[in-house]
């Protein structure tokens, strides 16, 4: 063919389908959680690919409990606000929180602000209340020196696996949470509760189910009876949901527990988990649990630029200890409100 004939050739359009513009895998070979999806062209803006593949996103994060975007074209954090909208709907505010954390941009929040030098036990977000996000987002917009991964673990494979009789009697007994506020030593109730307002706090106790009690120098202490085990509303399936092995004073260092028990009345601890009928957790069936959790860990790097969409029922997430500065922020969505109480 002469050069000629060659600049003859008219151009055709490609259409790609939306299969064809990505690419997906896995982090773990003998795990689904997270599914991973690449763009298989340069610059796809992930918020544009997600409003054209929002039964797409559903479909697989109900089937692996989360997908991790890598390789996406996102730009900040306003960006990564409008792609949670854009698959789970306006954003929450972070209230009745158990954590410092810090609002970046609208209700986009930095990651729990505890040391670097502390691991975050795995947990589902506000799995210590009866109501929850269903879906929760992660950023990275600058990955650590060292460490400061997010593990996650299945929720559905943690139920299966922890054992049969301490599975039956936490859905028989439930988890009861009691949290003393203030003091220097837990997070104030005015950070907790996103207010200044003694009536407000009151009123959210009220309406979330939450027993309340103002203690001398404007300390507040709250129990609250919550579920252990939750059926999702879409998949039906039953997942270990609660964070007693967290809130329990059994998950502190030895030496920190011992000076918490020195100082303060059981009922004074800032923060500790018991059955839902205030019969203390054994320490063994707690360690029991954890090393479910341990075992069903998943871990992957961070790149800079990921995004990680969680079903927050079907995937736990926490974090690992680093070393450098570390950036990733979170936001919420799709409120849920738990009827099994």
């Amino acid at each position: 063919m002469t050069l000629k004939k060659l600049g003859n050739i008219s151009r055709k359009t490609v259409s790609l389908s939306p299969e064809e513009l990505i690419k997906t895998s896995y982090v773990q070979h003998d795990s689904l959680l997270p599914l991973v999806v690449q763009p298989a062209v340069d610059e796809l803006n992930l918020t544009a690919w997600a409003h054209n593949n929002l039964q797409f996103i559903q479909n697989h994060l109900w089937k692996h409990g989360g997908i991790l975007f890598r390789g996406f074209k996102v730009d900040g954090v306003a960006e990564f606000e409008r792609f949670i909208q854009a698959v789970a709907g306006e954003l929450l505010e972070y209230s009745f929180r158990s954590t410092p954390r810090s609002k970046v941009n609208g209700n986009i929040y930095t990651s729990t602000e505890y040391p670097a030098t502390q691991f975050i036990p795995l947990h589902n977000e506000m799995a210590y209340s009866r109501n929850w996000p269903l879906k929760i987002a992660f950023f990275c917009i600058k990955h650590a020196d060292q460490g400061g991964e997010t593990p996650m673990a299945d929720s559905r494979k943690v139920f299966e696996q922890i054992q049969l009789e301490i599975r039956e009697k936490f859905m028989q007994k439930k988890v009861m949470y009691v949290r003393n506020y203030g003091g220097g030593i837990d997070l104030p109730w005015q950070n907790v509760f996103n207010t200044g307002s003694k009536s407000d706090v009151e009123n959210y106790c009220l309406k979330a189910g939450i027993e309340f009690e103002w203690k001398k120098n404007d300390r507040l202490r709250t129990r609250q009876i919550c579920q252990a085990v939750a059926k999702h509303p879409k998949t039906n399936e039953r997942v270990w949901f609660n964070q007693a092995h967290l809130f329990h004073i059994s998950n502190l260092d030895t030496t920190i527990r011992q000076e918490l028990l020195a100082t303060f009345k059981a009922e004074d601890l800032p923060r500790n988990a018991y059955y839902g009928d205030g019969s203390p957790i054994e320490d063994s069936v707690l360690e029991a649990i954890r090393q479910v959790y341990e075992k069903e860990t998943i871990i992957f790097p961070w790149h800079e630029g990921d995004v990680l969409l969680l079903d927050n029922m079907l995937a736990t997430h926490g974090r690992t200890p680093f070393v450098g500065s570390r950036q990733v922020v979170v936001g919420m969505a799709e409120p849920f409100t738990c009827q099994d109480i």
